[in-house]
């Protein structure tokens, strides 16, 4: 798998990162055609399957789209709502409707996971172990073994490590109320699937999601935040299989906050992604070893995790989503992936929620809004022309009582069973569209073009290789490209447009031998997916 990235990637020193020259991240200069325009290689346009989207509230239908599964180089946790829709009649429809791993909140209890005492002799989960995944929310810390810094991240100069050895009993504080007992405990979660390696514990979870949302503090404690993440990761990995992958909403290397703006483009990466373990004046009485000094939670994460939550303005198609801070649902989603892809190497699986968050923006106080058809089905195809690893696709409510009277309570209006759930139809069609018909270019073998995706829009007169943000802020249509082999699969929409309104744009592809032009018509906001083979006579 390549990525293909524009601008001067240089080393951060002393730390082992990399990242995008500011002054280097600058519009591509416009190339003009010299000549006539070669001929064009037409697109096959990806099919769509034809349903009628529900209008129930809590209910959705995963049989709008027929079986298929993702490739093995991605993955989906599903801790979405509604599994119990659908769960009694068949368990393992999810696994056939692009997700390929569960949360343990959302697995069958008895058959994927024991949660009552011991399993019987011989018992074992149905589900392998790269199908289980759990988030580790903060209450996990703070109700479970008192350690208050998982919801104040300025109590981190107080939180103990683990008890020492050289402490007398009376001096010792309770071994439960400390980091390595929290980390190391997780260990245990093999019993609960039945497969506990000979001769100890060890967690056989496929994903462990980090969600403490702890990290903002003051700069005086912020080595000793950094301590205690670094030492948190490495812990929950010395006590997790060797297939095992841990990772953390945050830090984040750089948090666009569902923004994509020009400034975005010229970051730095989080200070907690790359500083260094050192021991401060308390934290080897506290019990911090050395030997994590040196190393930071960047180091121990073996994914990060860039993604966008959405607010109101991202869904609504009247306001302004043209200018350098205005919110733009695609713009967003692919220059998350853009600014931190020049930052880390490592691999990226970001949050998906199909709902508004919560915040200060217009209409967007309760999670109210569901994404409207084409962003929903865009989430769930342009994000993958990223590069992008997997998903945690998550969601506030568990289980799901269709045909609810609406509650009583205005606060309560909008929320849980009284939402609309078709968005999750058009997501899991967004899926199916690009991995029941492509799930073959993604081998491990694609090259991402992302910011390198050349496109025109005056006839092949002039080209232009554009950001997420150059996109959103000339308003042109977005296209990204995956190239595999003499196999090219191109995504395109004019995000926001309305339905009587057309456009029209060309993308070239001119490399490794290949001189490949095509022109791609939209109508409104459609969700184009094309796929071609490029000519070999074209070398």
């Amino acid at each position: 798998m390549k990525l293909l990235t524009l601008g001067l990637v240089v080393s951060l020193a002393g730390t082992g990162y990399w990242y995008l020259r500011p002054d280097t991240a600058t519009t591509v200069p416009a190339v003009h055609l010299q000549g006539p325009l070669p001929a064009q290689t037409p697109l096959v346009a990806t099919a769509r399957s034809r349903f009628t989207p529900s209008t129930r509230k809590g209910y959705y239908n995963l049989d709008i789209v027929s079986d298929f599964s993702l490739p093995a180089s991605k993955t989906i946790t599903f801790c979405g709502a509604g599994r119990n829709l659908h769960v009694q009649q068949d368990r393992t429809k999810i696994f056939r409707r692009g997700f390929s791993a569960v949360d343990q909140s959302r697995m069958v209890t008895g058959t994927e996971i024991w949660k009552d005492g011991f399993p019987s002799a011989g018992w074992k989960s149905t589900l392998q172990s790269s199908q289980r995944s759990v988030i580790l929310y903060q209450a996990y810390f703070r109700d479970a073994f008192g350690l208050s810094w998982a919801q104040n991240s300025e109590k981190a100069s107080e939180t103990l490590y683990r008890v020492t050895p050289n402490q007398s009993a009376s001096a010792r504080p309770a071994t439960r109320n400390t980091l390595f007992q929290a980390s190391s405990e997780l260990s245990g979660n093999c019993l609960g699937f039945g497969d506990c390696p000979t001769g100890g514990m060890k967690s056989t979870y496929g994903f462990i999601f980090l969600d403490l949302e702890n990290d903002p503090i003051s700069v005086g404690n912020r080595q000793e935040q950094a301590n205690l993440y670094t030492y948190m990761i490495k812990t929950i990995k010395d006590n997790s299989s060797p297939q095992t992958q841990v990772g953390s909403i945050a830090p984040v290397l750089h948090n666009s906050v569902g923004y994509s703006r020009t400034d975005d483009y010229k970051a730095s990466p989080e200070w907690l992604w790359t500083m260094p373990a050192r021991q401060t004046a308390t934290s080897q009485q506290r019990g911090m070893p050395n030997d994590i000094l040196g190393k930071s939670f960047g180091d121990y994460a073996d994914f990060q995790m860039p993604g966008t939550y959405y607010a109101y303005p991202d869904f609504d198609y009247s306001a302004r989503h043209t200018g350098d801070g205005d919110r733009h649902w695609l713009a967003a989603l692919l220059g998350e992936q853009e600014v931190n892809t020049h930052l880390s190497p490592k691999k990226r699986i970001a949050w998906q929620w199909l709902f508004n968050t919560q915040s200060e923006l217009p209409n967007s106080g309760k999670a109210e809004h569901a994404a409207p058809p084409m962003i929903a089905e865009g989430m769930g195809i342009f994000y993958w022309f990223t590069g992008a690893y997997g998903v945690l696709f998550w969601d506030d409510q568990v289980d799901l009582t269709p045909d609810q009277p609406s509650p009583a309570d205005p606060n309560l209006k909008g929320l849980g069973n009284d939402r609309n759930y078709a968005c999750y139809e058009h997501y899991v069609h967004g899926l199916w569209r690009l991995f029941k018909h492509h799930g073959d270019l993604f081998n491990g073998h694609e090259t991402y073009l992302n910011e390198a995706t050349e496109c025109s829009y005056d006839g092949g007169q002039t080209w232009y290789k554009y950001n997420a943000n150059q996109l959103k802020t000339h308003d042109v249509p977005f296209v990204r490209a995956i190239v595999n082999g003499n196999q090219i699969l191109i995504a395109a929409t004019k995000a926001y447009s309305q339905p009587n309104q057309t456009s029209q744009v060309m993308m070239r592809y001119i490399k490794n031998g290949y001189s490949f032009y095509t022109t791609i018509s939209l109508k409104g906001d459609e969700i184009y997916l094309g796929r071609a083979t490029m000519n070999q006579g074209n070398k």
